[in-house]
């Protein structure tokens, strides 16, 4: 597995700890006033997809930023890669 596979694989694992940290601070907030680490169940895996996510937008333009600095054309990368 390359380097973009397993962070793209690690982004949409952390979308569903994120979302499973909110889903407990909601339950947690029935109750009264939950206690702050409750809150940070769902902040470390945001900011964990705050980077991956950035990395991923920024992926495609970075192609595009080396190819041009390459003077290598999309058909001539492709067959790079093959």
């Amino acid at each position: 597995m390359n380097w973009n596979t397993w962070i793209r694989q690690t982004h949409r694992w952390l979308s569903i700890a994120f979302t499973a940290g909110v889903i407990t601070y909601i339950i947690a907030m029935q109750w009264g006033q939950p206690a702050a680490w409750i809150g940070l169940l769902a902040l470390l895996p945001l900011i964990l997809l705050l980077i991956s996510g950035l990395y991923l937008f920024v992926l495609p333009h970075a192609v595009v930023w080396q190819r041009k600095r390459t003077g290598m054309s999309k058909s001539e990368s492709q067959e790079q890669t093959s």
